[in-house]
């Protein structure tokens, strides 16, 4: 069901998404060869817990940890282990946080070290086109509209747009509806209107779309092993445009990056 969100709802729920941001921002510091996903995951429920959140994956759905942490083939719902990260890997981490009954989750895939080029353009086109996509979350177009508009950006660069795992609503819950896939037809779909608030989350694989599920019941990798790299925003429709309730600003910041990408999604008091 799609619940609308009230501005001051959606104000409430900017603060969740903003703890997600922040804990994003302090694991980019931590991310290098050696560290293991276990101990990232301790670090960030310890912050998300200090600045008055509730892990959003924990135990969700029997989920074990914290962040869902998905290096190179793997394409989400990875489970942190004592396994420690190599030079040249890429890492997404997706995290989730319920505060005051509303929940925030979104994601980064991050490099470890230095990574090879063409692994590094796959991040920057899926990242590029999760702005792609939110430019076409807007009131009076449809579902169809944003995931035609990122499949047809990750296909032209010869990626696999994954097609069993989609965005979704966000609220109360941490999946609301509409579904958002990342493949589909302009002008199909349930229609967008004021005070929907959304996470689009493309999911891009280097080499075939297929997909496999492993018997954990959790991870899920390529089916040819390349590798996968996957980017989430929260975003509401504000008077009838996209806003933004995430940021990369954190991540950006422990990396050293500048970038204006977010600028024109951001809100007017910003």
């Amino acid at each position: 069901m799609v619940k609308i969100k009230t501005p001051e709802e959606i104000e409430i729920m900017r603060e969740s998404a903003l703890i997600v941001s922040k804990t994003l921002g302090l694991i980019a510091k931590e991310i290098k060869p050696g560290v293991t996903t276990l101990q990232l995951d301790k670090i960030a429920e310890e912050f998300i817990r200090d600045n008055g959140g509730i892990p959003g994956f924990l135990g969700l759905y029997d989920f074990p940890n914290t962040l869902c942490m998905s290096p190179n083939q793997q394409v989400v719902h990875g489970i942190p282990n004592n396994k420690p990260l190599k030079n040249g890997e890429i890492i997404s981490v997706d995290c989730g946080v319920l505060k005051n009954g509303y929940y925030g989750d979104h994601a980064y895939t991050f490099e470890v070290g230095e990574v090879e080029p063409e692994t590094k353009k796959l991040l920057d086109i899926t990242k590029q086109s999760l702005y792609v996509g939110i430019r076409e979350f807007k009131a009076g177009n449809r579902v169809g509209d944003v995931g035609f508009a990122i499949q047809q950006f990750c296909e032209a660069e010869g990626y696999g747009v994954v097609r069993e795992l989609v965005g979704h609503g966000l609220g109360e819950k941490m999946h609301e509806g509409p579904e958002m896939p990342n493949y589909g037809k302009r002008g199909r779909g349930k229609k967008f209107v004021e005070g929907m608030v959304v996470a689009i989350e493309p999911m891009i694989n280097l080499g075939t779309r297929k997909i496999v599920q492993h018997s954990d019941g959790w991870t899920i990798t390529t089916l040819d092993n390349k590798p996968s790299a996957h980017f989430e925003h929260d975003i509401a429709i504000v008077n009838g445009k996209p806003q933004l309730l995430s940021t990369f600003d954190y991540i950006y910041d422990a990396l050293g990056i500048k970038s204006t990408e977010e600028d024109e999604f951001r809100a007017a008091s910003n």
